[in-house]
């Protein structure tokens, strides 16, 4: 049997979701070391542990187990829970949400996971839409947010919320992202990120504070 919308396949028991679970592990693992111009169903099948038959029960083709693993990076990047209280002190929030958001977008697999939808986002542009919707809006509207909190207080003076966290994390992201997302270097260090984040936070507040 083949699964004509994968998504919406019913399951019984435990066992399938384990089953399902245990493909799409598989998968994501061959999406992010080989592309998804890379990946094959019958590479998938083998890194996951399962036969092709048992992959098609689950998912009709490859694009519909891409979506899934996509969606499934979404909702777990969704759950990350970044502490933006706004009782915390501007500086030190500011510190351990930058820190924590590098270590995230620069972990082993993390960066091989915005290559990937990259390159296939002109042909699948919901599923680039839905990354960059669900990871990295999602996460810059957050920190707006709390940093508009900190505007109500006076604490900060800023204009555009949304902008002011566009431009903190792309601060955060200088000299590691890029080097790191193009394979130029490896993930960089808790020192590395700890030395671009303290100088972010740095710049950020010295424009920003709210002169009393």
């Amino acid at each position: 049997m083949v699964a004509t919308d994968p998504t919406t396949l019913p399951h019984s028991g435990d066992e399938d979701s384990a089953k399902r679970q245990q493909i799409m592990d598989g998968a994501r693992r061959v999406f992010m070391d080989l592309g998804f111009d890379g990946a094959s169903m019958n590479e998938i099948a083998r890194a996951a542990g399962v036969s092709k038959g048992t992959l098609y029960v689950y998912f009709a083709d490859k694009h519909s187990l891409f979506e899934a693993t996509v969606e499934q990076e979404c909702l777990s990047h969704g759950r990350l829970a970044f502490n933006f209280d706004p009782a915390r002190d501007t500086k030190t929030t500011l510190l351990d949400f930058g820190r924590a958001y590098i270590e995230v977008l620069c972990r082993p697999d993390g960066g091989s996971a915005v290559r990937t939808v990259m390159a296939i986002a002109e042909r699948m542009p919901d599923v680039g839409r839905r990354f960059y919707e669900n990871v990295i809006a999602l996460t810059m509207h957050r920190l707006a947010t709390y940093l508009g909190e900190k505007v109500k207080r006076g604490e900060l003076a800023i204009d555009d919320c949304e902008l002011a966290a566009a431009q903190f994390t792309m601060m955060c992201q200088a000299t590691l992202f890029q080097p790191y997302v193009f394979q130029v270097r490896p993930s960089p260090s808790p020192a590395q990120i700890t030395t671009v984040v303290e100088s972010a936070t740095l710049m950020f507040l010295t424009h920003y504070r709210a002169k009393n």
